[in-house]
């Protein structure tokens, strides 16, 4: 029989805290804030702050690869505490998916999650319902900053602005990769030839892809 699950104490928090860039984990700007925010409200609330795990420099995606996060939620699923605090709800995720999988995993195994900068918590039924609100509206925002940048990019577009990094490749390697394109070989076929003859890329990588090949293809030397 596996042994029973440890009942956590009432008012015990795991805070959790993460910035979305490499430049802000490296200065600590903003990861400061969140734990002071998260210390100040467990003590005005009598709850006892355990720790604060930080996954710097990771963006909202995809939550089961934020390491910190994960082990924030495996700490209180042991029973080592019975809340997860973050100072904004987007600390955790801008998913409308993933934050209705956590909410269900809340409710399955009888643990909480507040929510500093909406007032949220879901020891209740009104905070429950309010955190799916808030999230639907951050995925809304995320989406909208979406396409807003894609508009603006197709508009630089039929202007004639080269958009991305300017390709760098020399004139001989434009060359021998029309050459052989004309010849009939694949995008993927010249790809793995100069990747296999160790050929940097436009960029000064070590790997070449179709994708790789067609940016050099698209140079006006290329069109003969």
């Amino acid at each position: 029989m596996p042994p029973r699950r440890k009942v956590a104490e009432i008012g015990t928090v795991i805070g959790y805290t993460r910035v979305s860039t490499e430049e802000q984990a490296k200065s600590g700007l903003g990861l400061a804030a969140q734990e002071e925010k998260l210390a100040d409200e467990c003590e005005r609330r009598g709850y006892r702050l355990i720790e604060v795990l930080c996954d710097p420099g990771l963006s909202a995606k995809e939550m089961r690869k934020r390491e910190a996060l994960n082990t924030a939620l495996e700490r209180i699923e042991t029973g080592e505490a019975q809340i997860l605090m973050v100072s904004k709800l987007d600390r955790l995720s801008r998913s409308v998916h993933d934050w209705t999988g956590l909410l269900g995993r809340a409710q399955r195994k009888g643990w909480t999650v507040v929510c500093l900068d909406i007032g949220i918590d879901t020891n209740t039924p009104t905070g429950e319902a309010m955190a799916n609100i808030m999230a639907s509206f951050a995925q809304l925002e995320r989406r909208l900053i979406g396409q807003r940048t894609s508009d603006a990019l197709q508009v630089l577009k039929r202007q004639g602005v080269q958009l991305g990094r300017p390709d760098r490749a020399p004139l001989e390697l434009v060359e021998r990769i029309a050459d052989l394109r004309s010849d009939g070989k694949s995008l993927q076929f010249i790809a793995d030839i100069l990747t296999g003859e160790w050929v940097p890329t436009s960029q000064g990588g070590k790997r070449w892809y179709a994708s790789t090949v067609a940016a050099v293809l698209a140079r006006p030397e290329a069109q003969r």
